[in-house]
């Protein structure tokens, strides 16, 4: 088994794992902080690195029945969130391909 090397990120604004401080995404990524999570409020993300992608399942959730794959940090494995792969209706459609990252499962470093 290879090493595994972790992207690091440039930027003003870097979310990291709150547990291990990897990290995740950047504020340029941000699309939307008003979004509910599993612990709460949730962001959504253009992207995400770092992460190890669950199986695919589908989810009722708030919006309507999504398919979803729940992403960990790759480096604590603390279950982190989730990714959109399939909006069954149009209204919801923007979401896929992006990923919920948890508030309080997530730290803020301002550059």
């Amino acid at each position: 088994m290879g090493l595994k090397y972790r992207t690091y990120l440039d930027g003003e604004v870097i979310y990291g794992c709150t547990k291990c401080k990897t990290h995740l995404s950047t504020g340029d990524a941000l699309i939307s902080q008003r979004f509910q999570g599993q612990h709460g409020q949730a962001f959504l993300f253009r992207f995400v690195v770092n992460i190890i992608p669950g199986e695919e399942k589908e989810r009722n959730m708030t919006t309507g029945v999504h398919v979803i794959q729940d992403i960990s940090c790759c480096q604590c494995k603390t279950l982190l969130g989730w990714t959109y792969l399939k909006a069954n209706d149009e209204e919801n459609k923007y979401k896929e391909g992006k990923s919920i990252l948890e508030k309080e499962l997530l730290m803020m470093d301002v550059v």
